[in-house]
C-alpha cells in the first residue's frame, strides 16, 4: 500500500484518536500506533499523569502525540476538544472508542445513578464521538471508527448488567453505523475483547483469577498487546473490507 494511511496520506500524516487513552487497552493501543509513527492523540478524563506517561512513550517512539481531557459524557467539552485538536492539525483519520466504565454488582442493587453513568460513558460517549468526528473521515472518504467493546456485549454476564447492555448496544452501533457510512469509504468496527490483565480486574482476588483462567480455552487471560494488535490491523488502509464486524479476542472462551 505504499504506506499510506489514507488517499494520498502517508502514515507519519495520519492521526489517530484513542479515547481513554491513558489506560490499560487504551494505552497499548497508542504506543501501537506511536510505534508506527502516526500522529497520536491521547484523549484522557481524570488521569492526567498516566496520559503524559503514555505520552512519553510514544514521543521516545518518534511520534508526534497531543494529550487532550474531556467528559465524554458532556458534548460541549468533547466540542472544545474537536475545536482544539483542529486548531492543531491533528483531526482524526481514525477514532478509537476505547473509554468504558464497569460495574459489577446484582441489578436489584444497582441505582438509576449508576446504571446513567456507565451508559453515559460506554454508548453515549461513543456515540458522540463519532458524531462529531465522522464529518471529516465522510470529507475526505476515508476514515476509521473502531469501537472497543467487550466479550459480554455478545453473551452477556451475571452481576454485569449494565456493562452488558452497554457492549451490547455499541456492538449494534456499530453494525448499524457502518452501513450508513460505508459509501463515504469509512468503515465502523468493534473489538469485543474477552479477560484482559488489566486494572478492570483488580476487584478480582488472585484465586478469582486463576479460576477464571481455567475457563479460557487458552489458559490465560489476554495481554493489552493483543488487543492493540488487532486494532491497528482494523485501522490500515488494506482492512478495508472489514466493515460492521464484531471481533472478539478471547481465547476460545466465548465463541
Amino acid at each position: 500500500m505504499n504506506g499510506l494511511g489514507g488517499i494520498g496520506k502517508p502514515l507519519g500524516e495520519t492521526t489517530v484518536l484513542v479515547t481513554g487513552g491513558s489506560g490499560g487497552i487504551g494505552g497499548a493501543i497508542v504506543e501501537r500506533f506511536a510505534s508506527a509513527r502516526m500522529k497520536v492523540v491521547v484523549h484522557y478524563m481524570n488521569s492526567h499523569e498516566a496520559a503524559n506517561e503514555v505520552a512519553r512513550k510514544c514521543m521516545e517512539a518518534g511520534a508526534q502525540v497531543m494529550t487532550v481531557s474531556a467528559d465524554l459524557r458532556d458534548k460541549s467539552q468533547l466540542l472544545r476538544m474537536a475545536e482544539r485538536l483542529e486548531a492543531n492539525g491533528m483531526q482524526p483519520d481514525i477514532l478509537v472508542n476505547n473509554a468504558g466504565r464497569s460495574h459489577y454488582g446484582m441489578l436489584a442493587d444497582l441505582s438509576e445513578e449508576e446504571w446513567d453513568d456507565v451508559m453515559a460513558v460506554n454508548l453515549k460517549g461513543t456515540f458522540l464521538c463519532s458524531q462529531i468526528f465522522m464529518p471529516y473521515m465522510v470529507s475526505q472518504r476515508y476514515g476509521r471508527i473502531i469501537n472497543v467493546s467487550s466479550v459480554w456485549g455478545i453473551s452477556g454476564a451475571s452481576c454485569e448488567v449494565a456493562y452488558s447492555a452497554s457492549k451490547g448496544g455499541v456492538n449494534a452501533f456499530t453494525k448499524a453505523l457502518a452501513r450508513e457510512l460505508a459509501p463515504s469509504g469509512v468503515t465502523v468496527n468493534a473489538v469485543a475483547p474477552g479477560a484482559v490483565r488489566t486494572s478492570m480486574l483488580d476487584n478480582l482476588a488472585e484465586d478469582e483469577v486463576r479460576m477464571l483462567e481455567e475457563e479460557i480455552p487458552a489458559g490465560r487471560l489476554a495481554l493489552p498487546d493483543e488487543i492493540s494488535s488487532l486494532v491497528y490491523f482494523l485501522a490500515l488502509p488494506e482492512s478495508g473490507y472489514i466493515n460492521g464486524q464484531i471481533i472478539s479476542p478471547n481465547g476460545g472462551w466465548i465463541t
